[in-house]
């Protein structure tokens, strides 16, 4: 088996929009609806993940606060890409507008 990164994405001004017209009730439906999907999915997860916090952007000559569209991350194990792609087709974040799962193979870094 292999592992595989999912980011979950989002446009900045779409995630703005949601948390500003979601009550706590939809929040806790839309969460509670992940988690379902994720116990569906549970034997193929790693690391079921996190939401993503604030973010800094380091270059060589600078730090500064920016956003982008990275929400939150999962690692899967399958056999194939295509596999681990599968997993995430059903996943409830999808139906927030706009967004997407980017799915990358996990490659491991040989150790000295």
């Amino acid at each position: 088996m292999k592992k595989f990164v999912a980011l979950y994405m989002a446009p900045v001004a779409g995630l703005d929009e949601m948390r500003k017209n979601t009550s706590p009730q939809q929040m806790k439906e839309w969460n509670e609806s992940w988690m379902k999907w994720a116990k569906s999915h549970e034997k193929s997860f790693v690391d079921r993940g996190a939401p993503a916090g604030k973010n800094k952007r380091v270059a060589k000559d600078s730090v500064r606060d920016v956003r982008n569209e990275v929400t939150g991350y999962s690692v899967v194990q399958a056999d194939s890409h295509e596999d681990a792609t599968k997993i995430f087709q059903d996943n409830p974040m999808l139906q927030m507008p706009g967004a997407y799962i980017e799915v990358l193979e996990y490659v491991e870094m040989p150790r000295s």
